[in-house]
């Protein structure tokens, strides 16, 4: 049970406050709802190109680590399809100085070429080392673009292509700043040896004068049935063939969101899970083989990949993951294997309450799907599903014409 009080500031800016004196440190934890679903299709990659410019000095402060680290802390950040998250960890007592920072680069970026230019350079480093001149690297960059056609989750973080974030302008960098980075559009936890009403003093004297911003209202175009299956191949210089399918799955916030995660695990968690046991263990098909969902905020997708055994025809492995599908979809899971995965799912959680960052960024995001209360309540969720409901999600879910699958093939000539 992670306790926690709640208060607005006048220019809509919602703080979380967690108290908990058995450590002598502090979190505090800022979520900004922006991330690469807010991009424009001609210029994406910024919000990830953001994370990296916070970094890069506000008007105030020209070096944002410098201070921190004079104080004992350490900070850090991520962004995602949904959103962008930044995080400072520092001895309670210092604290302030993190209200300094954060708020100081809330209000005003240091929007310089040079700082602009430096992230842009570290940025397209960035993805060509992860993902132009790595083996499987650019699977996303295909995958997203094979299973969305109209909903902007179509493009990965990193975006679509390195010229957008090479031609990335000063204009249109501080048009994305003032649309997004705004009090009324973040959610700031403060976790640790704190008070509630200290939070509320220093937060009033370092946040509310920040101007609220105009209000962001989200209106993404949605996504149609797949009513097609889809493929595309990709030969390359890669050790192992391997096989990625992507299929539509609910919402976060969707009421079966949990039976496709325990249908997940079912698949794939552990060395007993039916992926493993059947594919890997007894048919000696696949080296290793996964299956996990993407909990997006928006439609998701639930996926299943393998890298083959060599020798092994792509067509059979395939085939093989089918037989898996369909018998998950005819025959009921045993009790067996529903205490394991919800018994697992229980364990995650309450693991997950251990650190004082984990509390402060799931209150952050389960106040961003609607209230900070669900960390404390959705394992009930977990724990309430049926096999029948597991079994729904499967006959919903695994049809061969609303499947995206990715061929990533070893290049014959090498």
């Amino acid at each position: 049970m992670v306790d926690y009080n709640r208060f607005t500031l006048a220019n809509g800016l919602r703080v979380l406050v967690h108290e908990d004196d058995t450590t002598p440190m502090a979190v505090l934890n800022i979520l900004y709802d922006v991330g690469a679903r807010d991009e424009e299709m001609d210029k994406t990659g910024f919000a990830h190109l953001f994370e990296h410019l916070m970094f890069g000095g506000s008007v105030n402060i020209p070096s944002y680590d410098e201070p921190l680290q004079r104080v004992g802390g350490e900070n850090n950040a991520f962004t995602s399809n949904d959103i962008t998250n930044y995080y400072i960890t520092l001895p309670a007592v210092n604290l302030e100085t993190a209200f300094w920072l954060e708020s100081d680069r809330m209000l005003n970026l240091a929007f310089s070429e040079k700082s602009l230019e430096t992230q842009r350079n570290v940025v397209c480093e960035e993805f060509k080392q992860r993902y132009l001149n790595q083996p499987y690297g650019d699977v996303w960059l295909k995958l997203r673009p094979l299973a969305y056609k109209k909903h902007p989750y179509q493009w990965a973080t990193i975006g679509q292509d390195l010229k957008q974030i090479e031609n990335a302008s000063m204009e249109d960098v501080k048009a994305f700043f003032k649309k997004h980075y705004n009090p009324q559009n973040a959610i700031m936890v403060v976790g640790g040896n704190v008070k509630t009403e200290d939070i509320k003093v220093m937060a009033e004297k370092w946040f509310e004068p920040i101007p609220a911003g105009q209000k962001y209202t989200r209106n993404l175009p949605k996504e149609p049935v797949q009513t097609v299956a889809r493929q595309e191949t990709v030969i390359a210089n890669v050790p192992l063939n391997a096989i990625y399918m992507a299929f539509k799955m609910p919402a976060r916030n969707h009421e079966a969101y949990q039976s496709y995660d325990l249908l997940s695990d079912v698949l794939s968690q552990g060395q007993s899970s039916r992926l493993y046991n059947t594919l890997l263990k007894e048919q000696k098909l696949f080296s290793d083989v996964h299956a996990y969902i993407t909990s997006s905020i928006d439609e998701g997708l639930f996926v299943i990949e393998g890298k083959l055994v060599e020798g092994v025809s792509v067509a059979s492995a395939e085939a093989a993951i089918w037989i898996e599908l369909e018998r998950i979809k005819n025959e009921l899971v045993s009790i067996n294997e529903m205490t394991k995965v919800q018994n697992k799912s229980e364990s995650i959680m309450v693991f997950a309450e251990m650190s004082l960052l984990d509390k402060a960024m799931n209150l952050a995001y389960y106040e961003l799907l609607g209230d900070a209360d669900l960390l404390n309540t959705e394992i009930n969720r977990y724990l309430a599903v049926t096999a029948e409901q597991i079994q729904q999600a499967a006959q919903k879910t695994f049809v061969k014409e609303q499947c995206s699958t990715l061929y990533y093939l070893i290049a014959k000539d090498a």
